[in-house]
């Protein structure tokens, strides 16, 4: 029996790695993080990315092991979500796509404007949610939670302890891409590193533009279901 329990341990801990990190994809958000943190030091970056995957892996936990029960509670569908948060992405994508280059001046503003209770503020939202951890990872969280569930205790325990693990391990390779992305992107240099994050918000844009598509294409199949019964 425990050995039973551990291979499925292990079965859940790669299905939900292997199902979630893609979605997630820090490597691609880590850009968008520099964007939205220039002028911040490294100590106050470090924070950030600290703060942000202890965010995520609480945020995705609690939508794995109870976010289908709360939607229910709420009578929210997940359409409805994929709506609402993808506006929220396109949003912002927008915003990155539009925003000026900062010169030396303006970084230095910025530096000193960006002190520890601001970045407390930003740790969450926008930089956590919708940024590290939007309603299509929300979304296919929920999804993931609902397919672990047993009717047995100890099996339906065990695949949720690998789910558990499987997101801590996420968290930690978010942690990293996101403390070091600008090392990881100087060699780009600076005229490379300003063209890759506006490529990050154009494909971000697209992705919550994708989002609300699907959401609303979600929402008008259920709309005319009864009509076509």
């Amino acid at each position: 029996m425990a050995a039973e329990l551990l291979l499925v341990f292990f079965k859940s801990f790669l299905f939900v790695f292997a199902a979630l990190l893609p979605i997630l994809n820090p490597a691609a958000t880590a850009p968008i993080f520099l964007s939205l943190t220039d002028g911040a030091s490294v100590s106050t970056r470090t924070l950030l990315a600290r703060r942000i995957s202890v965010n995520m892996f609480a945020l995705m936990t609690g939508s794995m092991l109870v976010g289908s029960y709360v939607l229910e509670f709420f009578g929210i569908s997940l359409p409805i979500v994929r709506v609402g948060g993808g506006l929220i992405v396109a949003s912002n994508a927008w915003r990155l796509l539009n925003a000026s280059h900062a010169t030396d001046d303006r970084r230095s503003q910025l530096a000193e404007s960006y002190s520890h209770e601001h970045s407390l503020r930003q740790s969450f939202y926008p930089l956590t949610f919708p940024l590290s951890c939007g309603p299509g990872s929300i979304a296919a969280a929920i999804t993931v939670g609902v397919s672990l569930n047993d009717q047995r205790l100890t099996l339906s325990l065990a695949r949720m302890g690998g789910g558990v693990l499987a997101l801590l391990a996420i968290a930690a390779v978010l942690y990293v891409a996101f403390r070091y992305a600008q090392s990881l992107l100087k060699p780009l240099g600076e005229a490379g590193i300003i063209i890759f994050m506006r490529l990050s918000a154009f494909i971000l844009l697209c992705l919550g533009v994708q989002i609300v598509w699907d959401g609303v294409s979600e929402l008008l199949r259920n709309l005319l279901l009864p009509v076509g019964a």
